[in-house]
């Protein structure tokens, strides 16, 4: 089987498809042991996943054991095919196409300078090589100054940074309709005001008195607006076993907020049930 093309479940979908795709497209098979047509069309999608060599991935996902995936992207027969680009669905088709439409397909998603820039920007700044990210964003917006898409993935960097300015500058300047992240951009902003100093500073404070339930809220601001999410909401979490009642429940309602930041992450479920069980 080619390295790029693997099997996803409910579990790792958010790794492998939604955080994946803001690197490279990924084509989502949705298929079913039983399903003759998949039979068909699954063999010439793995040979074009190991001919395009790595400019998509290709994610299989077995509809009868993973019915909540396929709900939640209206599946209504297989083979289904969708096209996930920046975490969402693009474009896609149903049935066993031949492998000439399918190629069709694949070739209207393989991305141009910009997107292959960007997509070398996100896999220097996963690898913690922050200036180069910056250098091939720098690149990517010479080609295309407009290009909204480069302006939010510098504004997470500059998130990263802590240069708060600039990057409110950045999700400024794109219109909220033009990109999904800019709800979690803003909110990432929200929590980076509320914190107020820096981490070395709140973690000291809470080391040398854990019960410093002011410095774990700003901690948690502050790693929240990070993107380190679940160190934040832990934190969160330590506020409400301890106190409940700080600052008029602020461990619990700050919580709330990560929540409706991360959306439909699967962390969010786990979370929920670390919260209901520290309330009991």
């Amino acid at each position: 089987m080619s390295e790029h093309a693997l099997d996803v479940g409910l579990a790792d979908f958010t790794r492998h498809v939604l955080e994946e795709s803001r690197l490279r497209p990924v084509v989502v098979d949705f298929w079913a042991p039983w399903c003759g047509p998949c039979k068909s069309l699954k063999p010439i999608l793995e040979k074009l996943a190991t001919e395009y060599g790595g400019k998509f991935l290709l994610a299989k996902i077995n509809s009868d054991d993973n019915q909540e995936l396929a709900a939640r992207y209206g599946v209504r027969g297989i083979p289904s095919v969708k096209a996930f680009v920046d975490g969402e669905p693009v474009d896609e088709f149903s049935g066993a196409l031949p492998e000439g439409e399918v190629r069709a397909f694949l070739d209207r998603l393989i991305p141009g300078p910009v997107d292959e820039l960007r997509r070398q920007a996100a896999e220097a700044r996963a690898a913690g090589n922050t200036p180069a990210a910056l250098q091939w964003l720098a690149d990517a917006s010479r080609i295309d100054p407009d290009h909204l898409g480069v302006r939010l993935d510098a504004a997470e960097i500059m998130l990263d940074l802590n240069e708060t300015e600039e990057a409110r500058r950045l999700v400024g300047s794109v219109p909220d309709e033009a990109d999904p992240r800019i709800p979690a951009l803003k909110a990432r902003l929200q929590f980076m005001g509320v914190a107020g100093e820096d981490e070395t500073a709140l973690r000291s404070r809470v080391g040398a008195n854990e019960n410093d339930l002011e410095a774990r809220l700003k901690l948690a601001n502050l790693l929240v607006a990070a993107g380190q999410y679940e160190a934040g909401m832990d934190q969160l979490l330590e506020i409400v076993r301890r106190d409940r009642g700080f600052e008029d429940d602020a461990g619990r309602k700050t919580l709330l907020s990560v929540f409706n930041l991360l959306g439909g992450d699967e962390r969010v479920s786990h979370y929920r049930r670390l919260l209901a069980s520290a309330l009991n």
